[in-house]
């Protein structure tokens, strides 16, 4: 049981099983190695293709939160139940903020197109900056809220299509949808708590929709640099 700020008692429960816990650290584990792999060959594709310094910008803005939200998701769930723990869940849970809006951002400098493009991601990145204050600062209330706010967000593009992601090719187009689509349904598993391994699987979910997200960015950065 821990306090927050105000000293309302929050109770965080952990019941996974040994073997629970294992699965669920394989799969951090991996993500964590893929995402710093992945940081590294995207600055360093950046810093070899024709782009601006905005394109480039972008770019290593993006590899920052896929880090930051792989490396807090792996701390917050791996380390032992303490008041620490609560800390790092704050931060797991503000990153998913980061890394929508710093997902946003390459794509918008890439291929958006004039000023709705970027007044979306400007909306995007206040609505962000507003959900990450709210779990640094008001932690464990709003969650499932939260996960409503996180699909909107993550969405909203659709709301741009012309002027957004219309600019991207085929494949990039189809592994942006895929990854949207694989981060929506896996909301099922981390929502279904009593399922066996129910945390790894979710967090495999994320994994493989980050993947199919960098796979996005990727083609994009080599397509604008030719």
């Amino acid at each position: 049981m821990f306090l927050a700020e105000d000293g309302r008692p929050l109770a965080l429960t952990w019941h996974y099983t040994r073997e629970e816990m294992m699965a669920d650290g394989a799969v951090h584990l991996l993500g964590v190695a893929l995402g710093i792999a992945g940081a590294v060959a995207l600055a360093a594709i950046a810093t070899l293709t024709h782009l601006g310094w905005m394109e480039r910008a972008s770019i290593l803005i993006y590899a920052g939160a896929l880090v930051a939200m792989l490396g807090a998701s792996a701390a917050y769930n791996m380390w032992p139940v303490s008041p620490r723990k609560w800390i790092l869940r704050r931060l797991d849970h503000a990153f998913i903020y980061l890394m929508i809006a710093g997902t946003y951002t390459p794509l918008i400098a890439l291929v958006g197109n004039g000023l709705v493009a970027w007044s979306l991601l400007a909306l995007i990145w206040t609505v962000a900056a507003v959900g990450i204050a709210i779990k640094l600062l008001m932690p464990g209330r709003w969650d499932r809220l939260s996960i409503v706010l996180y699909l909107m967000l993550g969405w909203s593009g659709v709301l741009a299509y012309e002027s957004t992601i219309a600019g991207l090719s085929p494949a990039a187009f189809w592994m942006l949808a895929v990854g949207g689509l694989l981060y929506s349904f896996g909301v099922v598993f981390h929502v279904w708590r009593s399922l066996p391994f129910q945390n790894a699987i979710w967090h495999a979910f994320v994994l493989a929709a980050a993947c199919c997200h960098y796979g996005t960015i990727v083609t994009s950065v080599l397509a604008a640099g030719n």
